[in-house]
């Protein structure tokens, strides 16, 4: 019987390259971010569209087509048909967009974002309006034409391509529950934390000690520097390929708990990429999962293992020595800082009992903005009175602080804002699955031995890839599919035990 597998070998090769031009993609999207002088910026963004474009031409070359329907009729292994998949995924995605819509897409977003930067920290929403409408009439038109490809509604298909399977109904009902519980919860812990004495820090902080303790805490843990570095941007991310991961941080020398809970953060997403299966790079499978699945391994490093009382206690000294001791830095008053709860502006600086009502707040705005409900113009109003309902603030005349704060709509990332939550969903679910698992795993992480779970997370989620459906990678990895209650049952345990009320 025949074995071979031309059609299948050519589309590796095909997604080889692919990947490899995607690689200098990314490094170039990195430097854009945290090198590039301002100037740059017309140059990089036109070269960054045609880059965009050649991409797109690669990924939708008429042959394609043919020889992902001839692979299917070859004998592939399971890894293979699951690699086979993803390239049909990507090829339905590719193909869903005409060039000339992916190439106008880089060139307005790269403006937006460029042109952001300045007029966020000058309150200038009315400049930055002209630009967040041409990048929101083009996320519509990607919609509308995924949407016709995909069978999907609009806001469904632009989700789709961050979190593959996840559909608003589904995001309806979860936030609708958090809704449900979510305000009481911030009021209760807030009055309870209001009765306890927390010393704060005395800076100031140096900037190259925090960077020292940044990336002393990255070895910690297990970041490779031999294949990755941590530099500064205006907004922290993770991005290059695994054996490359750029991860940025940003400092204030008058307090440190930003950059040093950022980077914990970024080396969740930078663990995950360095784990990826090193055999199948290059390779659509070898993908993160999904944008929620990667959150989840941030929010694992960040809120379940960084506010950890436990790992709080292995902290404390490091961070005394990058300082100099003050009583601030006890591992206890630590603790309490790092879980303190308070109604802030700042999604990226909230902590994890508010930080759903500022997704929340996100989605409920860009879902009717990308289906046409309502325009970019009604989003100061509909953000004020959101932000008052959720978190009892007010943000009237405050665009640096309310919508313009967060870098994804100037770039264009509609759709991205649910997965902050549903990976802090996936991360707590995670932690239950390692407890029942090993048992002892808190006394474990107290003592320093992190092992446990870092081996945990490398055989159910980094090595797993894209092997499986979001879904099934939940079932697999934690013995049920998403389920919310874990998330409750860990704000509820941290932040408001019965002892406690």
């Amino acid at each position: 019987m025949d074995t071979t597998t031309p059609s299948y070998d050519a589309l590796t090769q095909a997604f080889l390259r692919l990947h490899r031009l995607q690689h200098l993609q990314s490094i170039a999207q990195w430097d854009s971010a945290a090198n590039m002088p301002p100037r740059g910026n017309e140059a990089r963004a036109a070269a960054m569209a045609e880059m965009s474009a050649l991409l797109h031409r690669l990924s939708t070359e008429p042959q394609l087509a043919r020889q992902l329907d001839d692979a299917e009729a070859e004998p592939l292994s399971e890894p293979q048909r699951a690699n086979l998949r993803e390239m049909r995924r990507a090829w339905r995605q590719s193909n869903a967009l005409p060039e000339a819509l992916v190439q106008r897409a880089a060139l307005v977003t790269s403006r937006c974002e460029h042109a952001w930067r300045t007029q966020r920290p000058a309150n200038d929403w009315a400049g930055h309006l002209p630009n967040l409408r041409e990048v929101v009439a083009v996320a519509r038109e990607e919609a509308q034409a995924l949407s016709q490809q995909l069978g999907l509604s609009r806001y469904d298909a632009l989700m789709d391509r961050f979190e593959p399977g996840m559909r608003a109904a589904t995001i309806d009902a979860v936030f609708g529950e958090l809704r449900r519980w979510l305000p009481g919860l911030i009021r209760d812990v807030i009055d309870r934390q209001s009765r306890e004495a927390v010393l704060q820090p005395q800076g100031p902080f140096a900037v190259d000690a925090q960077r020292r303790l940044c990336e002393r805490v990255m070895r910690l843990l297990g970041f490779d520097f031999d294949a990755g570095r941590l530099d500064v941007s205006a907004h922290p991310f993770c991005g290059g390929v695994p054996e490359d991961v750029r991860m940025t941080t940003r400092y204030r020398d008058d307090e440190f708990l930003g950059s040093l809970m950022g980077t914990i953060h970024e080396t969740g997403h930078g663990r995950y990429e360095q784990n990826r299966p090193r055999e199948l790079l290059g390779q659509p499978v070898s993908e993160s999962r999904s944008m929620a699945i990667h959150e989840s391994q941030s929010l694992s490093f960040e809120m379940q293992l960084g506010s950890h009382r436990g790992f709080v206690g292995r902290l404390a000294p490091l961070v005394a020595e990058a300082f100099g001791a003050q009583p601030a830095f006890d591992a206890d008053n630590l603790h309490r800082l790092l879980t303190r709860v308070k109604r802030g502006l700042i999604r990226v600086d909230a902590d994890e009992v508010t930080y759903p009502a500022h997704v929340i707040l996100r989605y409920e705005i860009e879902r009717p903005l990308v289906e046409g409900e309502i325009e970019v113009d009604d989003i100061p109003a509909l953000w004020d009175a959101k932000m008052a309902e959720l978190l009892e603030l007010d943000t009237r005349g405050n665009f640096k602080d309310g919508p313009m704060q967060d870098v994804h709509w100037p770039s264009g990332l509609f759709g991205y804002f649910p997965c902050y939550s549903l990976g802090a969903m996936y991360a707590a679910q995670w932690f239950a699955a390692m407890r029942r698992a090993t048992p002892d795993l808190d006394a474990r992480i107290a003592a320093g031995d992190l092992a446990p779970l870092f081996d945990w997370l490398r055989e159910h989620i980094w090595t797993q890839a894209s092997r499986w459906s979001t879904d099934e990678l939940v079932r697999r990895a934690s013995g049920e599919p998403l389920n919310p209650a874990h998330f409750a049952a860990h704000l509820r345990a941290r932040y408001a035990p019965p002892a406690a009320r």
